[in-house]
């Protein structure tokens, strides 16, 4: 059994904690932004007051929050994970961040003594749920060797990517082809209707050949029924796009078609629906087209 710190027990994070306790490790949460969840505290969690607490109790620290800033906001500042390290912890920020960022954060809780993982993931809320995150990690390879029965607990696909800050590129890429994927399904989809076919009737003829992907599986799905619920939101997705483009534009690379489903994102954020699942990104379509494929 490990001690572990979670922090951020949101939509992904509760039932990756969740698949922690049930591998039977002890877990340490932070409430400096809140109540911990009571499922987790009913299954034995230890609530803390903050971040550097939950470090001083843990060996394995592992964060999982939405974005760049949260990170080095629940890192360092003055109550933080890297005011409560000491040697051979093992940090592991499981969030989808900066690929630069992540470079520079490991490289200031390395010099503590501490060892860091980005290990971001993905598989959405299902996946979180089920245990079979794909996780992608930077790092040296006897600190994953360490932390590799927490990533078994929650993973199925675990790849050791390369050093700090190749987990989160991995991520970044990731999110391109799944973006462009639910992209490629809404477009297929919207111009079957549109042009007279039943859009579910197209999806089962595609799902027998090489058109056939988990996005049109499941999203395609989500589009055909308009479930929008969130498994992953709009406003995250826009968010990894914004890393993607970003970094291009370090690297003096042009990635078009990422540009071109941000727009699109954009289009639904602009209509309200940065809080809908990803695959919502055909109701920015048919805003665009004044069509729905659900009004056949």
């Amino acid at each position: 059994m490990a001690k572990i710190g979670f922090i951020g027990t949101g939509i992904m994070g509760q039932p990756m904690a969740e698949n922690l306790q049930k591998a039977g490790h002890q877990l340490f949460l932070s409430e400096h932004h809140g109540k911990a969840p009571q499922a987790l505290i009913d299954a034995g969690a230890v609530a803390l007051a903050n971040p550097q607490q939950v470090a001083q109790e843990a060996e394995f620290i592992i964060v999982m929050v939405p974005d760049t800033p949260q990170v080095d906001d629940v890192l360092f500042r003055a109550d933080g994970v890297a005011a409560g390290l000491s040697p051979n912890k093992v940090v592991i920020d499981m969030s989808s961040i900066s690929p630069t960022a992540t470079k520079a954060f490991a490289a200031k809780i390395n010099e503590t003594g501490a060892q860091y993982l980005d290990a971001p993931v993905s598989g959405g809320e299902v996946g979180a749920k089920a245990g079979t995150l794909s996780i992608m990690i930077g790092g040296e390879p006897q600190t994953f060797e360490r932390a590799l029965p927490l990533f078994q607990s929650m993973g199925k696909n675990i790849t050791l990517v390369g050093s700090n800050g190749d987990g989160q590129t991995a991520k970044v890429a990731n999110q391109i082809i799944v973006a462009l994927n639910i992209q490629a399904v809404a477009e297929a989809l919207l111009f079957a209707a549109k042009n007279g076919a039943d859009p579910a009737k197209v999806r089962e003829a595609l799902m027998g050949g090489f058109a056939s992907s988990k996005i049109l599986e499941v999203h395609g799905e989500r589009m055909i029924k308009g479930t929008f619920d969130p498994g992953f939101r709009i406003n995250l997705h826009q968010k990894d796009l914004n890393l993607a483009l970003a970094g291009a534009k370090e690297l003096g690379i042009n990635l078009p078609n990422t540009a071109g489903t941000q727009q699109v994102f954009s289009t639904c954020t602009a209509i309200g629906g940065g809080n809908w699942d990803h695959s919502a990104l055909i109701k920015g379509l048919e805003h665009m087209a004044n069509f729905s494929i659900r009004d056949k």
